[in-house]
């Protein structure tokens, strides 16, 4: 007697559930703002506008709520949703200074026009 198994490919199994997995791709934003305090708070979206009129409504992330209004100091835009995540993760361990560096050089480039898309 054969198992359940028999017959059936599992690289066909697969490919079948993949297939029906979204491909997230369009734009998508990693951001810096800055808050009335001072302090950094760094997050992705699909919307940076909104997302950034959102936050100011006093509607967006928890931890603003108290540190309203934000400034953007940081924006930069991906074609593919996991490599906004991966860099949001990045961003988030960064040391404060780190993050100064990287917005000041981000400023830098914005002056020159040298934005690029990952």
């Amino acid at each position: 007697m054969g198992s359940f198994y028999d017959g059936i490919n599992l690289r066909d199994i697969v490919n079948k559930i993949m297939s029906k997995v979204p491909i997230r791709k369009g734009k998508y934003w990693v951001y810096i703002v800055r808050c009335k305090d001072g302090t950094y708070y760094t997050g992705y979206t699909n919307n940076l506008e909104k997302r950034i009129a959102l936050h100011n409504s006093g509607n967006g992330a928890k931890y603003l709520r108290n540190k309203l209004p934000v400034t953007l100091v940081y924006a930069k835009e991906y074609r593919y949703y996991k490599n906004a995540l991966r860099r949001e993760r990045n961003i988030k361990i960064l040391t404060r200074q780190q993050k100064e560096e990287l917005i000041r050089i981000h400023e830098i480039n914005n002056q020159c026009n040298w934005g690029t898309h990952a």
